[in-house]
């Protein structure tokens, strides 16, 4: 028999779980179930770091799938010969609604809009529009093709960078000769030892007056006080998912400076996730149980 571990309580009785495979529950609090040692596949609980203490606990561990695309806060826990796998495709359609969403809302002034009408104030303005504008996806794996493919009705030029170049795609290189041009850029990129700061004083610097920063990707990808000195100066803006710190602490500057929209991590966390994420699993634990390779092996940095 194989047994695995899943973070939802109705995932047994909906994976379709191929014979010889038997499935227990966590969901990340409380005590897990006595079968831990016999578990062989993992699903961590979505955004939950407490999953971590219980993989010492799983000889029989072979197999770690998370339900998140970036693995860098757990990759430093999964032991020698175990196998980590991330979810890669299942929010690449929410995140990129976000940033997208992130991007019109800033642009447009939407919070600005929420705030005059919660004073009752008709605040008309004239507000940049999305149509006409450039915009550089840095980091164009699965998200960012994503992103790119919810912009293309909207009239905007789009420019792509990733770690390596290819047919249509410059790399990390070619930032410098990139940045100037962009008014719009979205951050799409794994975190890795190579991102961490990537967007740094001269990142910001070299932007042109008024474009729009949105990250969609980590925190620390983004060094904040380099961002906040931009904005806070009126010279850029900005739209965030993630921050470093994360939650970003109630009486953190970016709250209260203009220019800057932030949302709580919310870019993979919508009604789309969970169909996704249940036959992302179910596939995979199929897979295991048939001896097949698995999808999703995390083999490098990404």
């Amino acid at each position: 028999m194989i047994r695995v571990l899943v973070p939802y309580a109705d995932w047994p009785a909906t994976l379709d779980l191929p014979d010889g495979v038997l499935a227990d529950v966590w969901e990340g609090s409380g005590d897990p179930p006595a079968t831990l040692p016999e578990v062989e596949l993992f699903v961590p609980p979505y955004l939950a770091d407490t999953g971590l203490r219980l993989i010492p606990e799983m000889p029989r561990l072979r197999v770690v799938q998370t339900l998140t695309a970036g693995v860098d806060d757990i990759r430093p826990h999964i032991p020698e010969g175990v196998t980590l796998c991330n979810a890669h495709g299942v929010h690449d359609a929410s995140t990129a609604e976000l940033a997208v969403g992130l991007t019109l809302a800033a642009l447009r002034g939407i919070p600005d809009f929420v705030r005059a009408a919660e004073l009752g104030r008709w605040s008309h303005d004239t507000r940049q529009s999305l149509a006409d504008r450039r915009v550089l996806i840095v980091g164009y794996g699965a998200v960012g093709a994503a992103v790119e493919a919810r912009l293309a009705g909207f009239e905007v030029e789009v420019r792509r960078v990733a770690r390596h170049a290819r047919d249509g795609v410059s790399s990390f290189e070619s930032l410098p000769s990139l940045l100037p041009w962009a008014e719009v850029v979205v951050l799409a990129v794994p975190m890795t030892d190579e991102t961490r700061g990537l967007v740094d004083a001269g990142f910001l610097a070299s932007l042109p007056d008024g474009a729009l920063v949105v990250n969609v990707s980590r925190g620390p990808v983004v060094v904040t006080d380099a961002l906040l000195a931009e904005v806070s100066s009126g010279r850029l803006l900005a739209a965030l998912d993630v921050t470093d710190p994360e939650p970003l602490p109630e009486d953190h500057p970016l709250w209260h400076t203009p220019g800057v929209l932030i949302s709580p991590h919310v870019g993979g966390d919508t009604t789309a996730f969970l169909p996704r994420a249940r036959a992302l699993v179910a596939a995979q634990i199929a897979r295991y149980a048939a001896g097949e390779p698995l999808a999703n092996v995390i083999t490098s940095a990404y």
